[in-house]
């Protein structure tokens, strides 16, 4: 593999006496698609916030294009080239679809004026051209203006992604983006994701949603109390005996 975009080196933590991620590594390359798949409790969300700078590591290292990045801050982490979406959506209810796209936009700028335009008092400025862009590029069939407050779950599951997108990251990073959305709402979804992925944006999604990992991720890793028991494709995965007795059980003699 060549040098990886985004890599992680014997991480762990802990939170009092309870070690929760032990020693996870796993590279990620440039245009990659990685699935960060496992049973519940097993660490992914916790994954997602160390690499993120929600919590501090314990022990390891976390590379993004080779700069240890694990002492920075959550915001400089995103201005390196971070950007994640969360389990629970965080978006702004009072605000319309395009603001909230448009406040992911701010990671981009560089000065106090350029924090400022993206709200702007420009109602058809770039920002939100390029925000209105991104909202029908993802196949939401929605009025830029509509508040968000009124909007149906699986939409507003949409937006978010949107809106980490805004910041125009390396490396994009998806919580259960398929939790709440409908049968269609997830095919397109998973269209759009491989679309990004495909105009050079790197992927990493922790997903519950086998068939959707297999439409979007190339490869996986498997954790289970805290530990990877596995990295490969996602076929891989199925045949793994470890893997089926820690998590996908009989889902997997069933689809094989």
């Amino acid at each position: 593999m060549a040098d990886p975009l985004l890599s992680l080196s014997g991480v762990s933590k802990s939170f009092g006496g309870l070690t929760v991620v032990e020693d996870v590594g796993f590279d990620l390359p440039r245009g990659g698609r990685l699935g960060l798949i496992g049973p519940n409790g097993a660490g992914k969300t916790t994954v997602f916030n160390l690499i993120s700078g929600v919590y501090p590591i314990d022990a390891g290292e976390i590379r993004l294009d080779g700069r240890p990045i694990q002492h920075l801050s959550p915001g400089a982490r995103v201005r390196a080239g971070l950007a994640r979406s969360f389990q629970n959506i965080r978006l702004m209810p009072h605000l319309s679809a395009v603001e909230n796209v448009m406040l992911g936009q701010h990671a981009r700028a560089s000065s106090l004026g350029a924090l400022l335009t993206p709200i702007g008092w420009m109602p058809r400025g770039r920002w939100r051209r390029e925000a209105e862009a991104l909202l029908a590029e993802a196949g939401l069939d929605i009025h830029p203006g509509a508040v968000v407050a009124n909007l149906p779950y699986g939409i507003r599951k949409k937006i978010e992604v949107v809106r980490a997108l805004a910041a125009r990251p390396k490396v994009l990073m998806l919580d259960e983006p398929a939790a709440g959305l409908n049968p269609a709402e997830t095919v397109e979804l998973a269209r759009f994701l491989r679309g990004i992925a495909d105009s050079g944006t790197t992927l990493l999604v922790v997903e519950h949603d086998m068939g959707f990992v297999n439409e979007v991720c190339d490869r996986v890793v498997v954790l289970n109390f805290g530990r990877r028991i596995f990295e490969g494709t996602l076929a891989g995965a199925r045949a793994e005996a470890a893997v089926r007795e820690a998590y996908l059980g009989a889902e997997v003699s069933d689809a094989a």
